[in-house]
């Protein structure tokens, strides 16, 4: 799916995506009914991944549980 058939949604970055020089290489992500998207903050236009909301919660929930303390 192209991100601009997403419509209006309301893309975020996490903050920890820094901004370096060139903005930082990051995704960012979309809210939808039952499913998020996610697309390359460099190419809002491009391609985006939808994920059911309960595999998306499974991703962060396995990111939050690796990462040290």
């Amino acid at each position: 799916m192209l991100a601009p058939e997403l419509g209006d949604c309301a893309w975020r970055k996490s903050s920890y995506s820094g901004g370096g020089s060139g903005g930082g290489d990051c995704i960012e992500v979309a809210d939808l009914p039952h499913r998020t998207a996610i697309r390359d903050s460099k190419n809002p236009s491009g391609p985006a991944l939808a994920f059911t909301s309960a595999a998306w919660d499974g991703f962060v929930t396995g990111i939050k549980s690796t990462r040290p303390r």
